[in-house]
């Protein structure tokens, strides 16, 4: 697919006014997306674990005008109140995705957005937010075109949300989402996620990731300048070929249900992920003493037990625990008596793999 093949062809009879609503998880990477060209395009590509309790549930309630306006029509309101600071992302957003659904501008229309996990932590907000907007908007186009098949639904809303946030794109569907065009993997696109098309152990299948929140406050430096930070970065290439080789590797690895050599790359990824953020110029550091702290527990307690607990570090301070449903019991009393008190608060969230972005009731 082309980005050309996302414009519609038809000018169909368009609702007048109604409520949609949709659920979009957020997602943790596995092999990591850092770096980006023009168009929202990934300088590597990655793939994820898509979540299932940490997710952004969005309404969208929408009117058609008498005409259309010169400026795209909305109000934003985040968790019940209203969030001006929003709106100049939302509108760039509908700027990118005008094209494929040209509709945008002969609409009010009202977001209500929520959050079950901490705005701009390190969890992948800005994720499951877009992806649950591209779904509402693109909803639109389905009720006008109802023959519009599940498959090409999700796609397209894939390609969108990847306009609003790159990662996005990763959490329409799951639970392992690819994204990404790179050699010898079927299908894959720089312009929208793919479920992982290989073999996947059963293992892979229940996973649990337990998110312990070192730090609820928003990030020091946002993801969009680190992505910027990629370019002219000295070790950039080489990462960039890292990613490319550890999905290659990844292949056999779900296949067989490979858990130390899965470890061996989730861990190295995350690690690799902060490494170019302190080699960037200029430099920063995202992760907290109390980070660095769970994670040489999680080394010693998987040397002491032979568990197959693992972590991964999106872009903040915050610690993915992942482990197998086989080691359920003994990774979360592990994690209770020994790393929550490194959270704040001693918040922590208990998550495991999810299907992906769900319909929800259309009543704000």
């Amino acid at each position: 697919m082309m980005e050309k093949d996302f414009v519609p062809t038809q000018n169909p009879l368009y609702p007048l006014e109604g409520t949609v609503g949709w659920k979009a998880p957020s997602n943790i990477a596995l092999v990591k997306y850092w770096g980006k060209k023009p168009n929202q395009i990934p300088a590597n590509p990655s793939i994820s674990f898509t979540l299932d309790a940490c997710a952004t549930r969005t309404f969208l309630k929408f009117r058609k005008m008498d005409e259309a306006k010169e400026a795209f029509s909305f109000d934003f309101r985040f968790e019940g109140k209203a969030k001006d600071s929003f709106k100049p992302k939302i509108a760039t957003f509908l700027g990118r995705i005008e094209t494929y659904l040209p509709f945008l501008r002969h609409y009010h229309l009202e977001i209500e957005s929520s959050n079950s996990f901490p705005h701009s932590s390190g969890i992948a907000s800005s994720a499951s937010g877009m992806a649950a907007l591209a779904l509402c908007l693109l909803e639109l186009e389905r009720l006008a075109n109802p023959e519009m098949t599940l498959e090409d639904f999700k796609q397209k809303a894939s390609f969108l949300a990847r306009l609003g946030s790159g990662s996005a794109c990763r959490s329409i569907g799951g639970s392992l989402i690819q994204w990404g065009r790179t050699p010898g993997l079927s299908g894959s696109s720089d312009l929208y996620g793919i479920p992982y098309p290989y073999e996947v152990h059963p293992t892979f299948n229940n996973f649990h990731d337990t998110i312990l929140l070192v730090h609820k406050g928003q990030k020091s430096v946002s993801s969009s300048v680190g992505h910027g930070l990629m370019k002219g970065h000295p070790f950039a290439d080489n990462r960039f070929q890292q990613a490319h080789e550890n999905l290659k590797k990844l292949q056999a690895i779900f296949k067989e249900g490979d858990l130390e050599s899965f470890i061996a790359i989730v861990e190295s990824e995350a690690l690799t992920l902060h490494a170019m953020m302190m080699t960037s110029q200029p430099y920063f550091i995202l992760m907290l003493p109390n980070t660095l702290e769970i994670i040489n527990r999680i080394w010693q307690f998987r040397k002491e037990t032979g568990t197959t607990i693992c972590f991964t570090l999106d872009a903040g301070a915050n610690v993915h625990v992942l482990y197998p449903e086989s080691e359920k019991t003994k990774c979360i009393q592990f994690i209770q008596n020994e790393l929550v008190a490194y959270c704040e608060k001693g918040h922590y969230i208990c998550d495991r793999i999810g299907k992906g972005a769900q319909r929800i009731s259309t009543s704000l």
